[in-house]
């Protein structure tokens, strides 16, 4: 297979909004060349050497952030889904343990904007660093796909998720379509992409109650210890929800609507005592009494115990706050951030790559997704604190750790004997394995150590904040 299918092979409409697109982006350009992929590979970029960087020597270890591997894992698997009738349903998710093919979810389900998202990611590096992202930790080239088709892939993969944004049933809008939409809109004045960003948040907005003074994040919650179905006697908030006022705070700096932020402002305050215990380690679930505000209980969905840290739980915490804190400049949120940072370092092991609980039994599974989470946090954190690198060494750490013990066997890019380009995947279709989804021993169901997609973003999110920041 080529590296985009050739034009008889797609939708009349796709075909026909894409060649108008590519006429008014570059005239010159051969679409039948793009379209079968022949001219995929190395834009005609000028090699030039990487920025001075207070990384140094870890420079070397954080290669495989910008690795041919690294783009050939996503592109691989984004291949497979260009030469259909109809943009995908279904998303890649996560890996079968010892498996390696990914095992795909439903556009309505929460990760499902987490693979388009790395496709975004990739296209980003192409748009705003093309010297920089080719040359950060090797002096040659890697095969990247061309800039349009990478465009095009981005855009039929994020196609069929427009229509979640309006969705009032669930909290994790901003999981949902931040990852893509927001790229889109930045990168290319995408207005369906503004237009979902928008829906979006004010369909998690509606979400808020003001006795509350959060955000609902599950309507209903079934696990073989407890059940919750009826949203009317439970309010359930859970601590991953801090990711998602980004998008709150995003649509009201984009639209000036101040109404936005002041609502994700009071979930956070409203988290800083409901979620954060008085040791700086987070509980997963609490459930308030919504007439009234208060606290009903607390709980755990994927950790060991109600009494223990769920590991990926105080990751959302960390860069949770460490965004609110970016768009607010309230100490609160800054302190929040460093507080739970500051337990997740010291709750790691000798290889700075968490187990999946911190009170879990050892040894237990890993959790490289955690992992990458925090680290992603903490480099927010470096950024917001000037003249302190303690978490940047620590974020860095933590990065190489997860690239020494969980990286996947490499991928490829490869030309077969009738000179078409194919990706070799390599074997695991993840960037990254060891993670956990959910090791509670009363979850419906339980997958630990495998690959996952969401990993896999944050480490390519690491890899363009790094660029962002300078700092490679």
């Amino acid at each position: 297979m080529g590296f985009l299918p050739a034009p008889a092979d797609l939708s009349n409409r796709a075909i026909k909004s894409l060649k108008k697109e590519l006429a008014n982006a570059n005239p010159t350009l051969d679409l039948k060349e793009v379209l079968n992929g022949t001219s995929f590979t190395k834009p005609n970029l000028t090699v030039q050497t990487p920025p001075k960087s207070p990384i140094g020597n870890t420079q070397e270890q954080l290669a495989p952030l910008y690795s041919r591997s690294t783009v050939a894992k996503i592109w691989g698997v984004a291949l497979r889904q260009l030469d259909k009738e109809e943009p995908p349903s279904e998303f890649p998710e996560y890996t079968q343990p010892q498996g390696t093919r990914y095992v795909n979810s439903p556009s309505d389900f929460w990760t499902s904007g987490f693979f388009p998202g790395s496709l975004y990611l990739l296209y980003e590096r192409q748009r705003k660093w093309p010297n920089r992202c080719l040359t950060a930790c090797s002096n040659s080239p890697s095969s990247q796909p061309h800039p349009l088709t990478l465009q095009y892939a981005c855009r039929w993969w994020s196609a069929n998720l427009h229509g979640q944004a309006s969705r009032s049933d669930t909290h994790d809008l901003g999981f949902l379509i931040q990852p893509w939409a927001q790229l889109g809109w930045e990168l290319d004045q995408d207005k369906q992409c503004y237009n979902s960003l928008v829906s979006a948040a004010h369909a998690l907005a509606s979400r808020f109650n003001s006795r509350v003074g959060c955000i609902r994040s599950w309507d209903t919650c079934f696990t073989k210890r407890y059940a919750f179905g009826d949203p009317s006697k439970d309010y359930l908030v859970i601590i991953d929800n801090m990711m998602n006022l980004n998008l709150l705070f995003y649509v009201s700096r984009m639209t000036n609507d101040p109404s936005l932020a002041a609502l994700a402002t009071t979930h956070a305050v409203t988290t800083l005592t409901a979620n954060i215990r008085e040791d700086n380690s987070t509980c997963h679930v609490v459930n308030f009494d919504q007439e009234t505000g208060a606290i009903k209980e607390r709980m755990t969905n994927q950790g060991y115990s109600d009494t223990s840290c769920w590991s990926r739980g105080q990751a959302w915490g960390i860069a949770g706050y460490a965004q609110t804190y970016g768009w607010t400049h309230d100490e609160r949120f800054l302190d929040a951030s460093r507080r739970l940072a500051d337990y997740f370092l010291s709750h790691l092991p000798e290889d700075f790559v968490p187990y999946w609980d911190f009170d879990a039994p050892m040894p237990g599974p890993r959790d490289t997704s955690a992992a990458l989470i925090a680290a992603y946090g903490m480099l927010l954190l470096h950024n917001a604190i000037s003249g302190d690198t303690k978490y940047l060494e620590a974020a860095l750490r933590i990065i190489a750790g997860v690239i020494r013990i969980s990286l996947a066997p490499e991928a490829d890019f490869v030309r077969t004997s009738k000179g078409d380009e194919e990706v070799d995947l390599g074997g695991p279709e993840t960037i990254v394995l060891n993670a956990t989804i959910n090791n509670y021993e009363f979850a419906p169901r339980r997958w630990a150590d495998h690959g996952l997609v969401y990993a896999d973003y944050y480490f390519l999110l690491i890899g363009n904040t790094l660029l962002q920041m300078g700092l490679v």
